[in-house]
């Protein structure tokens, strides 16, 4: 099945890629950010959070933008 894939990771991109049928959020983000770790990103299906079980449908659209962006300092 196909999604719209969103990562807004360094540069970022978007692309219509193709799934199996009954993948779930964490296996599609192991897959495609292999050695990132999911507490750094925001998740989104369709615009909205989603758990890490949640199993993707056919034309979702999933970003995931991360929450730590590396050399940043952490605010005072």
């Amino acid at each position: 099945m196909k999604i719209l894939f969103i990562n807004n990771s360094g540069g970022g991109f978007a692309d219509r890629i193709e799934v199996e049928s009954g993948t779930t959020v964490t296996q599609l983000f192991t897959e495609r950010l292999p050695t990132a770790k999911s507490e750094d990103f925001l998740i989104r299906v369709n615009r909205l959070p989603v758990s890490a079980d949640q199993i993707l449908q056919e034309g979702d659209r999933v970003s995931m933008t991360p929450t730590k962006i590396q050399g940043a300092r952490p605010a005072v």
